[in-house]
């Protein structure tokens, strides 16, 4: 009979290799293992499940709002620009690889929670989204270079696995001094960049002040709904680059950018600058419905991990998301998005007049999301260190990092490169970019280079938790020695914003709360 091999070609080809079905069945094993009801673990399964189809069909989305301005930028300049947003890249690699990706996740949270019990890196990685689009660049930097599924899955989870624990650590001198405390750990990939801005406020700010003895205007606030920043930045890099295509490329060519086939998309010159602006909040739309289901798929997910973690790493440091040191410096937090941005203009610049031509790397536009967000919390890690100075050129620095950074991690992307988006935050384009061009050496060879890669992060932060870390090195004292006494104490702080799927912020200053049950 050849139903045991039917059987087993079904399961394998119809559930196992469909991601969305792949993913309902791991929430459900992990609610199951946490003893949850019969109910919770059916809809928990159904939901995770619905959460990856909407990534796809955000993704369609994203796609058709890319198009038309890829080919503006390219007309317009010559040079390939692409629009850092993690969240569209994901769901574009989803559907080629979304299998690998799962697997690669669930081995990597694995592979940390053994060296969190078993090293001195005691940190739980519960920024769900995060492990996700690393998860995902991994699988497409190794796919990409030729490597073999079973080397995808199995090194591309141990990597992701040592990344979990090891870059909390090296941040952690860093955030202790923004929360004053050991409760909390960073945990975005955001990390090189809240690094570089600490140690750059340590450079220049010395003698300078808070960035909570001032004030600034109300008006600016609104920034902080990720909806409303993505639908924004798109509609004006929309309208500058389809008026600039349109004045060097003229009437004829620039209509065809919203048609088909060669025909022109619109009627005339109005109806040309309203379909960019429907463009741009188009591309808005598709970023939250691909938001929507990854907060979907990780409120299923990430109770699970939670459970698991804290059975299994008792007394581990949570590393939440970026918005977790928003409430301690928030005047910080504006200072740095628009510090970070103008760092990506200044860049962008530099890439288009001499990196482009001479190197021919992309040209990499800022986007308000990914420089409102890291270049908020690196505004708040310069401020921790360097006061004003410290948070306005600590995020310039980052600015210029998350501009430059995947400008090469777009080299070994191979096809994604043409994709008009990719990764935005520091650690995908440098730890991207070392892994991909390792990849590339073999079969055999990559993987052992791959590897040894792993192994030297893992070392190098096992040795700084243990020199630095747990020694109390604190990155602001020399500046606290030589600034003169605080007359009035810093606003308390009052909660973060939500951002790429939101946690719960500290209710008041200095000790954050534990890690919340539940993301949404």
């Amino acid at each position: 009979m050849d139903w045991p091999v039917s059987s087993a070609e079904f399961l394998v080809n119809e559930i196992l290799s469909q991601p969305a079905y792949l993913i309902g069945l791991i929430t459900a094993a992990g609610l199951i293992a946490l003893k949850k009801p019969a109910g919770q673990v059916v809809g928990g399964a159904i939901k995770a499940t619905l959460g990856f189809l909407l990534i796809g069909a955000g993704a369609t989305l994203v796609v058709g709002a890319l198009a038309p301005l890829g080919e503006m930028i390219q007309g317009t300049t010559g040079a390939h620009g692409v629009i850092p947003t993690n969240e569209a890249i994901v769901g574009i690699a989803q559907e080629r690889y979304g299998a690998r990706v799962a697997w690669l996740m669930i081995l990597g949270f694995a592979v940390s929670l053994l060296l969190a019990r078993f090293t001195p890196l005691r940190y739980v990685f519960l920024t769900g989204h995060h492990m996700l689009f690393m998860a995902t660049l991994l699988t497409m930097v190794l796919a990409t270079a030729g490597q073999a599924s079973w080397a995808v899955v199995l090194v591309g989870g141990v990597l992701l696995g040592i990344l979990l624990v090891a870059l909390p650590a090296f941040a952690h001198p860093w955030t202790k001094r923004v929360t004053g405390n050991d409760s909390v750990a960073i945990g975005h990939f955001g990390t090189a960049g809240y690094i570089a801005a600490g140690a750059t406020g340590r450079l220049v700010g010395r003698r300078s002040r808070s960035t909570e003895e001032m004030n600034l205007p109300e008006g600016l606030r609104f920034l902080r709904d990720s909806m409303v920043a993505t639908a924004l930045s798109m509609v004006l890099i929309y309208l500058i680059m389809s008026l600039a295509f349109l004045g060097k490329a003229g009437k004829e060519a620039a209509f065809k950018a919203f048609g088909e086939d060669g025909a022109a998309g619109v009627s005339g010159v109005g109806d040309y600058v309203m379909e960019s602006v429907m463009q741009g909040l188009q591309f808005g739309i598709a970023v939250a419905v691909i938001l929507f289901g990854v907060r979907t798929i990780l409120g299923e997910l990430v109770p699970a991990f939670q459970g698991i973690a804290r059975r299994l790493v008792p007394g581990a440091v949570p590393s939440l998301d970026a918005p977790i040191v928003f409430p301690y410096a928030q005047n910080a937090v504006l200072i740095g998005f628009v510090s970070s941005f103008i760092g990506g203009l200044i860049s962008l610049g530099l890439l288009a007049w001499i990196f482009h031509p001479a190197f021919g790397l992309a040209l990499v536009l800022p986007g308000l999301v990914p420089h409102f967000f890291t270049g908020g919390a690196a505004g708040v890690y310069g401020n921790a260190t360097g006061g004003r100075r410290g948070a306005a050129l600590g995020a310039f620095v980052n600015g210029v990092l998350i501009t430059f950074l995947p400008a090469l991690l777009l080299k070994v992307l191979g096809a994604f490169g043409e994709e008009n988006t990719t990764f935005g935050d520091a650690d995908f384009g440098w730890f991207g970019t070392l892994i991909g061009y390792a990849a590339k050496a073999g079969e055999v060879g990559g993987v052992v280079l791959m590897l040894l890669l792993g192994a030297a992060v893992l070392l190098g932060a096992v040795v700084f938790q243990k020199r630095v870390v747990e020694t109390g090195w604190d990155p602001g004292a020399h500046r606290d020695a030589l600034l003169p006494p605080r007359k009035t104490p810093p606003p308390a702080a009052a909660g973060a914003p939500a951002a790429y799927g939101k946690i719960t912020p500290p209710r008041g200053a200095p000790k954050p709360p534990p890690p919340p049950e539940r993301q949404s």
